[in-house]
């Protein structure tokens, strides 16, 4: 497979696949790389596309640069790359997982997308932080006055990630979307999936035995099987 590595601004990238008119962005969730496109890639080149993956701040070549892994600070990178990819490519897509299927929706609902596959996508942000403020035993009143909580699950809630997402609602996104959703998703709600495909117009699989995160086996061979079927 063919490999390039290169960079888009200061944003660390890697595509491949032989020149094509068509095009992925591959955009990771929380704890992912770049080189996740890779797996992906080997289903989109036959098919006739390159891949291009990103690393978001804080992830792969970018661990311990002062950038942050928060969608003031993301909206804006994933804006400058399609920018990017538009004087490269005549037809783009998106593939994105979790939190990289927020973030993309944010920044890119007025790009000219052909296609979107979100697997186990985050669509509603504020209830996610809400839910994970209830998970660590806490009130929203208590994060307005500390501002920032560390929490015994990883993550640390923000006063100011929740600020900014109520004041950033999701809207806009018509791209044709398909999503794979895990039955045993532990993010989101299957009512709030249902919701968001239902409002959006999106085609929804479940995969029941999955998790959050697809990484045993027979996930990730389910969805594998879910992106040759929607290319």
């Amino acid at each position: 497979m063919k490999t390039e590595n290169f960079q888009i601004n200061h944003i660390s990238a890697v595509l491949y696949g032989e020149p094509s008119q068509k095009a992925w962005l591959f955009v990771h969730g929380q704890g992912g790389s770049k080189e996740e496109a890779e797996a992906f890639a080997a289903i989109a080149i036959p098919a006739g596309y390159q891949v291009l993956g990103i690393d978001l701040p804080e992830h792969g070549a970018r661990k311990g640069k002062q950038d942050s892994f928060d969608p003031w600070s993301v909206v804006p990178e994933l804006q400058s790359v399609i920018s990017h990819m538009k004087t490269r490519w005549a037809k783009i897509s998106l593939r994105a997982n979790s939190i990289g299927s927020y973030f993309s929706m944010l920044a890119l609902a007025d790009e000219p997308i052909d296609k979107a596959l979100f697997v186990s996508p985050v669509v509603d942000m504020e209830k996610l932080i809400i839910d994970m403020i209830g998970w660590a035993g806490v009130s929203e009143e208590l994060l307005r006055s500390k501002g920032e909580i560390p929490t015994d699950f990883g993550q640390t809630l923000s006063w100011q990630y929740l600020c900014w997402v109520r004041e950033h609602p999701l809207s806009g996104w018509h791209t044709p979307t398909a999503i794979l959703y895990a039955g045993q998703d532990n993010l989101t709600s299957r009512q709030t999936i249902a919701a968001f495909a239902k409002a959006h117009n999106t085609s929804l699989e479940i995969y029941e035995p999955g998790e959050h995160w697809f990484h045993t086996p027979e996930q990730l061979k389910a969805l594998q099987e879910w992106e040759r079927s929607c290319i």
